[in-house]
């Protein structure tokens, strides 16, 4: 597969994403390079919301679609703001503030939790064309904590509250290749890779 269309518009998704499959040799389009709007995400699962998108991509630029969603989780919040977690404080205009507003609204919500364990969740999903029955999926996992401080410059979304203990950083202290080595998308990008490679 040469080429592809990314279904996002998040620049740093983009820069991951293409990192990881710069070995293939393939060439990852955005869906806003083709003139496609975003697509609705309204489904409850992240599996769910990654189809449509890849769906809508193929669908309007004819080319194999790539999709993900991805969120983090907090076991202490029942899971939240999982598939909410990109509009977790409401829509604001312009990704940073958006990131700020969730991250301040997720630090207020554990103020008087003692249990900070989270995870990241990604679903991957490359379609083949629109009306592929056989979409491939990747999942990956990250486990980590909150911490109310922000730390790190890198990355984007929760990554400077999300605290890997293992390392002793946040993922936003963590220098891409080092993220795209551990991250949930790149867990999720890798399998999916395999299975495109077993794939005819």
């Amino acid at each position: 597969m040469k080429k592809l269309v990314l279904a996002s518009s998040n620049a740093g998704k983009l820069r991951e994403i293409q990192a990881i499959l710069a070995p293939l040799g393939c060439e990852v389009l955005t869906q806003a390079e083709l003139g496609i709007a975003d697509a609705d995400e309204p489904h409850l699962t992240f599996i769910e919301n990654a189809l449509a998108k890849a769906r809508h991509a193929a669908g309007r630029s004819g080319l194999p679609a790539l999709a993900d969603d991805s969120g983090v989780c907090v076991i202490a919040l029942g899971g939240e703001p999982g598939v909410q977690s990109a509009r977790y404080a409401g829509d604001a205009t312009g990704r940073e503030q958006r990131d700020a507003r969730n991250n301040a609204k997720l630090v207020a919500a554990l103020a008087a939790c003692a249990d900070r364990r989270a995870y990241y969740y990604c679903a991957m999903v490359l379609v083949r064309h629109a009306a592929d029955a056989q979409p491939l999926i990747g999942e990956g996992y990250w486990w980590g904590e909150i911490r109310d401080e922000a730390r790190g410059h890198n990355g984007f979304g929760y990554d400077p509250h999300f605290y890997v203990p293992d390392l002793g950083r946040t993922a936003a202290e963590l220098d891409p290749e080092q993220k795209n080595r551990l991250s949930h998308r790149g867990q999720a990008l890798r399998q999916l890779v395999e299975k495109l490679r077993n794939f005819p």
